[in-house]
């Protein structure tokens, strides 16, 4: 059975007096090659680490390049985490993990688009030169209790939310126990 989901995401640019529409739509999910196909016509997909929005995954999803690609440290602190997470009720998801650098210039080239401008984008997604996804440094946590949860008691696992307006962005930022650093006002620094 195939299940498909269509997300549509419309950015209007004027360009010269034209409006230019732009429309993101999703592949069947158990389609080989399942995942996204972006504003610039690049497909991804679940090799790209791609997980659909709205969707999330288990922590513990070790067969997915999005879990698999972390770097280990990471994984583990992350994986320790939503295990106590769940033990103190909280459902503990990860919606974006590791993402080739394929998949993270797609999602920079539709925040320009969404946004208006590279320099409002860049607030939200770095070039993959620059991005901790990329290397595998970086995961987001799903669900709003989960990532209050990781707020609270992340650094007792070396995570931290590093950038204030993503409060779901998690990395190893401490030594388990140790205090976060400062949070970044946003990716652009």
């Amino acid at each position: 059975m195939s299940k498909k989901t269509t997300v549509v995401i419309l950015s209007l640019v004027l360009l010269g007096g034209l409006v230019v529409a732009t429309v993101l739509t999703t592949l069947p999910r158990d389609d080989a090659a399942s995942g996204a196909v972006w504003p610039d016509g690049t497909a991804v997909g679940v090799a790209d680490g791609f997980i659909d929005e709205g969707e999330a995954v288990s922590a513990f999803a070790d067969d997915l390049p999005a879990i698999a690609n972390l770097e280990p440290a990471l994984r583990s602190a992350m994986q320790d985490a939503a295990r106590d997470a769940t033990a103190d009720g909280v459902e503990f998801v990860v919606t974006s993990g590791w993402r080739s650098a394929a998949y993270q210039q797609s999602l920079l080239d539709a925040a320009v688009i969404e946004y208006g401008s590279a320099e409002v984008a860049a607030e939200f997604v770095l070039p993959p030169d620059r991005s901790q996804h990329v290397t595998g440094e970086a995961v987001d946590i799903g669900r709003t209790d989960a990532n209050s949860w990781l707020s609270q008691h992340g650094a007792d696992y070396g995570l931290c939310q590093t950038y204030a307006n993503e409060m779901w962005h998690f990395e190893l930022a401490t030594t388990p126990g140790g205090e976060c650093p400062a949070q970044i006002s946003n990716a652009a620094g």
